[in-house]
């Protein structure tokens, strides 16, 4: 293959995954799940559901950070598992939390597409820290595990009345 090829196939691949990672495509992206949702109900538990849409949200907002500065930084160090990555109360701490959750969701999302953008980004090398993790691999992990999260928060949505049926 010629490096023009290989060029041109890298800019294909990292423009879908840019799509994917803003949820353009078949799934509702994170700003559809959030918006319009009524403050009263995003600590809201469920019957027989273990979270509430600021526990998913939040839960959220923290892997993609994990998987950005494991990506960034050799150095870095993962909160522990599973209790560093879910928020213990199931409502907000404040009124302006929620907000500062997706803002930084989005900002994190900005910062990882930027990563895959770089002029010296391979998505394919591994990284010389971890175990075989590649930028490929986390971005395909970043869009499964928010996609997956986000489609239960729509269920939530529709069990607490707060999602229009199309």
């Amino acid at each position: 293959m010629t490096n023009t090829t290989t060029t041109a196939n890298n800019r294909i691949t990292v423009n879908t995954l840019r799509e994917m990672l803003e949820g353009r495509h078949a799934h509702a992206t994170l700003e559809d799940v959030v918006s319009n949702l009524p403050v009263h109900l995003r600590g809201v538990v469920p019957n027989d559901l273990p979270y509430s849409l600021w526990q998913l949200l939040e839960h959220i907002r923290i892997t993609q950070w994990d998987i950005l500065a494991f990506s960034q930084d050799p150095q870095h160090v993962s909160p522990p598992w599973p209790e560093g990555y879910w928020p213990k109360e199931p409502a907000p701490p404040d009124a302006q939390a929620w907000d500062r959750t997706v803002k930084a969701i989005e900002k994190d999302r900005t910062a990882f597409v930027k990563l895959l953008e770089a002029k010296d980004a391979d998505l394919y090398e591994p990284f010389p820290h971890g175990d075989g993790q590649n930028l490929l691999r986390e971005a395909i992990l970043i869009i499964d595990h928010t996609s997956y999260h986000l489609g239960e928060m729509l269920v939530l949505r529709r069990l607490l009345g707060a999602w229009e049926k199309s």
